[in-house]
């Protein structure tokens, strides 16, 4: 068996065709013509009637068997007259009685003592019309002389006997010969006493009547079964039925009867000469070898079935030979298992006669001769199924339709013939097929390596060249692997217990490190960079091949490839130097060819980073592919990778900065110009990102753990991380170069448009003055949002925000009487804080409210106010002030307050006052407390009261009332309080001040309720500690001050600063 074009057909695996080879499935021409003879004799004197699926036409049989022996028209006309003139043979009827059932008892006991006559009558009765019923009365003995009858055995007692006795019925003419069977019950001579002992019925005894009036000893007629030759097949078996020689007992039971129509006596040379079922063999090797050969021809693989014309001619002859069914099979297990060898079909052919001949062995129904036959068929086909294992790849490529099958198929009969009885019995060497067939596969691998090595010999011998060979040697042993243990494993496995992939393995990885070895003992140091090239794919298919071992079931000792990475440690530096080579030209021409523009609608980032993106992946994918074992050299070089790639990086700033620069003095147009810086930022950030990548990328935490026994952690973090910090801190300052250089060209139009907003007329609005600003800071924000980052826009915005800051302060330093300068300026701030925090989209709330900001925004909100506004500031001051305090250090004051909204009053008792400092010379003082609302100016018509002096006394006890006429919302104005000053009164001098206190009208009680209270009995008291002014003097009085022309901040100030004469405090 082989593939199409792979072993031309009769010729064994390592064996060529000669001319003087007897190919097995061919005969000579003498052979051929007996053999033609035979057949053709077979066909001519064919019997029975034919079987409803083989060919009834005898021409149609010559005309197949003609094509089948390959004569010609005249050959076969020869052959013809041959056997025309050639004897007949004697027809023969081989009939066996197997048994009869529901037959007549016809003796006193109910039973009878069947026995049949038959034989052959030479012409039949036939009836006068063809349709007539009328029974044929005359029985075998009256028929058929008395040499020619055959009687069977007596069985006694018995309605349903078992004969199974053969008859050979000899007759000359199948169309007039008729076959006939009587069935009688035998009578013997007994006593009327023995016969009324068996009596058991009524009917037994109407039987010892019939038998009275009888002869003596004549027996009577069961039936009979009577058919015309011409009607049976040449073989039949099947049930009859009893026929009645009259009406009496029309249903006389059935009789199972089993005919085969033979010859004796063939006249043919082959049948005189042969075996009979050597001839049957040679017959059916014939037939068989044509069939294979007809599909051949149509492209279609032979699958055992034999089409009706040959099986007609093989039954022929098979049963005018009376072949037994077990000759029958031997003789096709012989035919079949030689043609195996030599043609193409299928082996499950083979399994139907491994069984047939395992279920019917008896090893004495064959001859010495026969025996020794059968044991070479077996012998020749295991060994060559074994040959056609060992090179199973390339008798079963898998670029051949169904070569699985094929294999599994051989498999599967191997198995099964080396099981049979008949192999253990007469092959007396009994073979262990496991271990012929490892060994086969051992030979067969060994044998296909070096073929393929030989095929792969480069016809230049340089070390370039056999680098390239090996590493095709190795994907051809990898590729033939991978098939072992994915296709064929499983069959061997599944029959004969063996792993394929193993065996193929073991010896593969022996072959594939000797021979690599020897080649690379060739290589020296100084090695060109082609051949570190080739050699480089070489380390690659050894470490796939390597790690196939995993599918190994087991493993006694180490592997030939177990320090194969040590066989290339002088080519690594090479292969290093080339990855960061290939990696560093081809960022060079990535910058060259980038036209600093964004890649892609929604990237902002140019060309260049996406070939620098590749560059490193390439060299993170040298890295996985190396994979070196050795935990310390690959410590080593892991360090030389992330140097080269921090090299790339860095190289790649310095050209992607100059070649903005280039590209900026070719146009001279300074928005281009800042189109490319931003491209820059993003392109040196997108390479941040890069870099940062490479820890997880590299698995720089695996590397750990295996350098973990050798290398001190702490060496890898100064080493790797150090190195990897460095780069990405000398990135980080990169951009922050570019985006200070952004922010430059942007701060002299933001200060320019501040100075122009400082400068502008105050007749008009603050909101019109900033929209020049506005709209500048508006394109360029928005621009820069666009083609930047966000993490980039983010870091310029800030660098803009402290650098609007520092000019907004150093605008609104000089100190002017004009309020409508630092509304503008005051504008301006709160609409950049809005510009640049862009809902959320900006700087965050907490990097904008710097201290810087806190501090420019309350002076602006001072210096933007009007003096009114500035004086009720004051005042809110001084109310949060009490509130804070804690000290008594000057006394205190306790009041209590309501507001009646009705009446629209405020009544004020003054309670007391405590802890006052003494004033007077005596260690005392004259206490009194004045009441004033502030400010004045939202209280022009109330005027101030005082209580009564209290003489000697540091704790007064007051308790006075007074009354304010009020309306509720001058309550509720900005620093709207009620002032209580506690003086200590002098003659003849001003009066001391003993200290202030300020309590908030805003929340007096009454003030927010919907009816007036009953009395002040429900009001808490509150108990104010009394203050001193602070003589450095306050903000809001300094910008007041500076109001010259205004009467009123000069008059308020004034007052102030009187008291901050008699303020105890120091500064």
């Amino acid at each position: 068996m082989e593939a199409a074009g792979e072993v031309p057909a009769g010729t064994l695996p390592g064996e060529e065709e000669t001319p003087e080879m007897d190919l097995s499935h061919r005969f000579s021409k003498q052979e051929l013509a007996l053999l033609y003879e035979e057949v053709l004799y077979t066909i001519r004197h064919r019997l029975g009637k034919p079987e409803p699926h083989h060919v009834a036409d005898a021409q149609e049989l010559y005309a197949y068997v003609q094509k089948a022996f390959g004569m010609d028209a005249e050959e076969h006309r020869v052959s013809m007259q041959r056997v025309k003139e050639l004897e007949s043979p004697i027809f023969c009827l081989k009939a066996t009685v197997k048994e009869a059932k529901g037959i007549l008892g016809k003796d006193v006991s109910g039973f009878s003592d069947p026995y049949c006559l038959l034989g052959i009558e030479a012409k039949s009765q036939e009836p006068a019309h063809p349709d007539s019923k009328k029974r044929l009365k005359a029985v075998v003995k009256d028929l058929i002389p008395e040499d020619q009858i055959h009687r069977t055995q007596v069985i006694s007692q018995t309605l349903s006997p078992v004969w199974d006795e053969t008859f050979i019925l000899e007759f000359e003419d199948t169309e007039t010969a008729s076959f006939h069977l009587d069935m009688w019950d035998s009578d013997v001579v007994e006593s009327v006493r023995h016969k009324l002992g068996e009596l058991t019925d009524l009917h037994g005894l109407k039987r010892i009547f019939k038998d009275a009036r009888k002869d003596k000893g004549q027996d009577d007629f069961l039936g009979n079964v009577v058919l015309r030759l011409k009607d049976l097949h040449c073989w039949d078996d099947q049930w009859y039925q009893l026929e009645p020689r009259t009406e009496t007992y029309p249903n006389r039971g059935q009789c199972h009867l089993q005919f085969l129509l033979t010859h004796k006596r063939r006249a043919t040379t082959s049948s005189r000469t042969q075996p009979s079922y050597t001839v049957h063999r040679h017959l059916l090797q014939q037939l068989v070898s044509y069939e294979i050969l007809q599909h051949q021809a149509g492209s279609i693989a032979w699958d055992g079935e034999l089409s009706r014309h040959a099986s007609t001619v093989l039954y022929l002859h098979a049963t005018q030979k009376d072949l037994s069914d077990f000759h029958q099979v031997m003789a096709q297990w012989l035919a079949y298992s030689k043609l195996y060898q030599s043609l193409e079909f299928n082996s499950n052919c083979l399994l139907h006669q491994i069984t047939s001949i395992e279920y019917q062995w008896v090893q004495e129904r064959l001859r010495p001769e026969q025996k020794a036959e059968l044991a070479e068929s077996f012998q020749s086909l295991l060994t060559y199924g074994v040959s056609l294992i060992r090179r199973y790849r390339i008798i079963f490529p898998l670029s051949v339709m169904r070569s699985t099958e094929r294999l599994q198929s051989l498999l599967r009969v191997l198995v099964q013939m080396c099981k049979m009885k008949a192999f253990r019995e007469l092959c007396t060497l009994s073979p262990d097929l496991p271990k012929m067939v490892s060994e086969a596969l051992k030979s067969g691998t060994t044998e296909w390596f070096h073929m393929k090595k030989q095929h792969l010999k480069p016809m230049v011998k340089s070390m370039e060249e056999n680098g390239k060979a090996l590493a095709k040697l190795l994907l051809e042993v990898i590729g033939d692997l991978q098939q072992c243990q994915k296709t064929w494993n499983k069959f061997f496995i599944s029959t004969l217990k063996l792993n394929l992939f193993s065996i193929a393995y073991v010896e593969l990885e022996s072959l594939v490190a000797e021979h690599v070895q020897e080649q690379l003992r060739k290589v020296d140091s100084s090695m060109s960079k082609p051949t570190a090239e080739s050699l480089f794919q070489l380390y690659l298919n050894l470490q796939e091949l390597y790690r196939m071992k995993d599918f190994l079931p087991k493993r006694d000792g180490p592997l030939a490839l177990s320090d194969f990475h040590q066989w290339f440690k002088e080519a690594v530096p090479q292969w290093l130097q080339k990855a960061y080579t290939i990696a560093l030209e081809r960022a060079q021409r990535a910058v060259q060819m980038d036209q600093l523009v964004p890649f892609g609608e929604h990237n902002k980032h140019s060309t260049s980073t996406v070939d620098l993106s590749t560059c490193y992946a390439q060299i993170v994918k040298t890295w996985q592919q190396l994979n070196w074992p050795d935990p310390e050299e690959a410590f080593m070089i892991m360090v030389k990778l992330v140097e080269d790639m921090c090299k790339i990086a860095l190289m790649y700033c310095r050209l992607i900065k100059a070649r903005a620069e280039a590209l900026s003095l070719s146009e001279q147009n300074e928005g281009e110009a800042a189109n490319r810086l931003c491209i820059v930022v993003n392109n040196i950030k997108q390479l941040r990102l890069l870099i940062l990548k490479l820890p997880s990328q590299l698995d720089w935490a695996q590397l750990e753990r295996r350098t973990g026994a050798v290398i001190d952690p702490q060496q890898i973090q100064h080493t790797l991380h150090h190195q990897l910090d460095s780069t990405v801190s000398c990135l980080d300052h990169e951009v922050q170069d570019v985006v200070q250089a952004l922010a430059t060209k942007l701060e002299a139009g933001i200060a320019r448009h501040i100075q122009e907003l400082s400068a502008s007329n105050d007749t008009r609005e603050p909101e019109d003055s900033i929209i020049p600003l506005m709209k500048f800071l508006e394109s360029e924000l928005q621009y820069l949002n666009e083609h930047l980052v966000q993490e980039n826009f983010k870091s310029l915005l800030a660098l803009l925000w402290h650098h609007t800051l520092a000019v907004l302060t150093a605008a609104a330093g000089p100190q002017t009487s004009s309020t409508q300068r630092y509304k503008k300026l005051h504008c301006a701030l709160k609409s950049l804080e809005l510009c640049f925090h862009a809902e959320g989209c900006g700087l965050p709330l907490e990097t904008l409210h710097s201290a810087a900001f806190l501090t420019l925004e309350s002076h602006l909100a001072l210096c933007s106010s009007t003096s009114r506004k500035l004086i009720q500031k004051y005042f809110s001051n001084r109310i949060q002030e009490q509130l804070d305090a804690s000290s008594e250090k000057y006394g205190a004051v306790t009041i209590k307050a309501l507001y009646r909204p009705s009446e629209q009053k405020l009544r004020v008792e003054v309670l007391n006052a405590v802890n006052l400092i003494p004033l007077d010379s005596n260690g005392s003082s004259d206490p009194f407390v004045q009441l004033t609302l502030e400010p004045r100016h939202e209280f022009p018509e109330v005027v101030a009261r005082t209580t009564q002096c209290k003489r000697n006394e540091l704790h007064p006890l007051f308790d006075e009332a007074f009354d304010f006429l009020i309306p509720p919302e001058k309550c509720r104005q900005e620093g709207a309080c009620l002032l209580l000053t506690v003086f200590d009164y002098d003659t003849l001098g001003a009066n001391d001040l003993e200290g202030e206190a300020f309590f908030s009208l805003r929340h007096v009680p009454g003030l927010d309720a919907d009816e007036d209270q009953a009395d002040m009995g429900w009001v808490p008291q509150t108990r104010l500690s009394l203050t001193h002014p602070k003589p450095s003097g306050d903000e809001i009085l300094r910008l007041l001050e500076s109001r010259k022309g205004d009467k009123e901040a000069q008059a308020f100030v004034k007052l102030r600063k009187q008291r901050a004469k008699q303020s105890k405090e120091t500064a």
